[in-house]
């Protein structure tokens, strides 16, 4: 199970990665492997203002649809178009191709609620 150092995480298993006030956003490896096979990944909108916590997209697997929760707030500038063709890239590489979207955040400091590297591996016990 894969947890790159660089790298914060929120504890419903997304990962983030701060360039500036933008916010690369995607699913961990250990919530793809948790979900399974994925099928169909709802890409959200270009322009959409997402609010922490807030759901704003779902990832549909062999075994559930779950939610996606914004590790921060801001506005959604960039999606990976690419999953609505290729849904399994989630799976593959969870932490490269298989991102989801760039969000600008609102604040840019707001991110002492996610997780370095050491705490989330605490958290999903490894």
């Amino acid at each position: 199970m894969r947890v790159p150092d660089e790298l914060l995480y929120s504890a419903d298993h997304e990962w983030i990665r701060i360039d500036g006030d933008l916010a690369t956003i995607g699913v961990t490896d250990y919530a793809q492997d948790s979900l399974g096979d994925v099928v169909y990944v709802d890409i959200p909108k270009i322009g959409t203002r997402v609010m922490l916590s807030e759901s704003f997209s779902e990832v549909e697997s062999t075994k559930a649809v779950s939610e996606i929760y914004a590790p921060v707030a801001g506005e959604i500038i960039e999606v990976n178009e690419t999953l609505n063709g290729e849904p399994e890239r989630l799976n593959r590489d969870p932490y490269g191709d298989g991102w989801l979207c760039v969000i600008r955040m609102a604040d840019a400091a707001a991110v002492e609620h996610l997780m370095a590297a050491d705490a989330y591996r605490s958290l999903i016990g490894i």
